[in-house]
């Protein structure tokens, strides 16, 4: 159960340099009020030494809303509730409520030996949810209306059944290879309105077939490699469907090459992959009236990367793990329509995919129960819209976090007492590392510009302590 205050929209340029850590946007009560309950049953059954099976059964209710204030908007988008107050325009707030149970079976049997591992399974899921939204308070009620009613409604329900095998053996001495199968049918389905009071009648089959081959070949006991190639579909979510309600699933073909190096001192792991997609999903770079981010489908784009991670013992006390992501990300043969007029753009960056994005962990341990570690993230610059415009793009950063744990054995009541201590941004770096654009105001690059920026907090601290029994 939680009660959280919102910040729904970032800050333009000038409030970012006027005062980064101001909210101009929230009235008092601005907050997010949520509950979950779950309820889970687990079996897990060992048949003998080579047959298991597992069975996890759970339910989850959900129910809660969020509070909005709103100003200067027209009566008719809220059922006749209200009556303008200035103009053809008014004030007031809403409660935007979501009620929702989520039941889900999944069960699997495993056969494991020397030569053969196999697991085989199903797992069923249904999401009821109901959408309302009411207005508690407005300049002036219509006169046949009530606090709390309702100005919208719908409801949703999404069951998801998925069959999947996967089946790991060797080929060769120095040859393994995996199988993976998964069928999964979705059917979702709505009916009602939105909160913009726009239709949302939907009933949406899909079928998807997932497989998976993978092979990992053994060099020496110290190298090996490997590749594998995965299909993989998605289908579109409710914010999806509430903007287009012809949005198709997307497609994905997954290549990937890597190799590992492990001995003592040195562990490597390098990964190469190439995403292709259809009809990809991706973040517009607009957000909604409470700051989620919006997707439409593009035709054809795809992901390819290098990704390099290593964990190196300098000494018995000192060690270190970088990584490093380096990456092209484009849209091809992009173009935007707005009023009619078709900009071509070829081919594009896609949206908040920085093409490089490095990190490290310097660890130092004086003692089995003493560790200090600097913690440093590098994100490259990136986009905030398809549009591949300077005026979308975001800076690169650099932070840096300092984390510190004592672990102090005990000899009553507790086995141990660790503390820990975490020093975030210890640099008081000033960044964004998110912010949103409208792509309706779209006429060309020179009008184009950010409509807000997300900062992120500068130096921060967290204290803690656990007692282990």
């Amino acid at each position: 159960k939680e009660q959280t205050y919102q910040a729904w929209f970032g800050l333009d340029a000038t409030q970012l340099e006027e005062d980064r850590r101001q909210n101009p946007y929230t009235y008092d009560n601005e907050t997010d009020n949520y509950q979950q309950d779950h309820y889970q049953l687990h079996w897990n059954e060992k048949l003998n030494d080579n047959w298991s099976t597992n069975l996890g059964l759970n339910f989850t209710h959900g129910e809660g809303y969020f509070e909005q204030y709103k100003s200067g908007k027209k009566p008719e988008d809220y059922a006749n509730l209200v009556v303008a107050t200035d103009g053809n325009r008014t004030d007031l707030i809403v409660r935007r409520w979501l009620d929702n149970d989520f039941y889900v079976a999944n069960f699997n049997i495993n056969y494991t030996s020397e030569k053969l591992k196999v697991i085989s399974g199903a797992s069923y899921s249904n999401y009821d949810a109901d959408h309302f939204g009411e207005v508690i308070w407005a300049k002036q009620f219509a006169d046949n209306a009530n606090i709390r009613d309702r100005y919208y409604e719908s409801d949703a329900s999404k069951k998801d059944f998925s069959l999947f095998s996967k089946i790991t053996f060797n080929l060769a001495e120095k040859l393994k290879t995996y199988i993976d199968f998964q069928g999964r049918f979705v059917n979702y389905n709505t009916s009602g309105l939105t909160s913009d009071r726009n239709n949302i009648d939907i009933d949406s089959k899909f079928s998807f077939f997932n497989p998976k081959i993978g092979f990992t070949f053994k060099i020496n006991d110290n190298n090996s490699l490997y590749t594998s190639y995965s299909r993989a579909n998605r289908e579109p979510n409710r914010k999806d469907f509430e903007l287009n309600l012809n949005v198709k699933s997307e497609k994905l073909n997954d290549y990937e090459l890597g190799w590992r190096l492990r001995n003592d001192d040195f562990k490597l792991n390098t990964n190469i992959y190439y995403m292709q997609y259809k009809d990809q999903l991706i973040l517009t770079g607009d957000i909604d009236d409470t700051g989620d981010y919006t997707r439409e489908n593009v035709d054809d784009s795809y992901r390819l990367g290098l990704e390099i991670d290593a964990d190196i013992q300098l000494s018995d006390k000192v060690s270190i793990r970088p990584n490093i992501s380096l990456s092209a990300n484009k849209i091809k043969n992009f173009s935007i329509n707005r009023d009619n007029t078709t900009t071509y753009l070829g081919d594009s960056e896609i949206a908040f995919s920085p093409s490089i994005v490095a990190g490290n962990a310097l660890t130092f341990s004086p003692s089995d129960n003493f560790q200090m570690a600097l913690l440093s993230k590098f994100v490259g610059e990136q986009y905030l819209s398809n549009t591949e415009t300077e005026a979308s793009k975001l800076d690169s950063y650099f932070t840096s976090d300092f984390n510190i744990s004592y672990e102090l054995a005990t000899k009553k009541i507790f086995k141990s007492i660790v503390f820990t201590g975490l020093v975030n941004n210890i640099f008081n770096k000033e960044y964004v590392d998110r912010g949103y654009t409208y792509l309706d105001y779209w006429t060309g690059p020179t009008s184009f510009e950010v409509q807000g920026y997300y900062p992120q907090a500068t130096r921060n601290f967290l204290v803690g302590v656990t007692m282990k029994f």
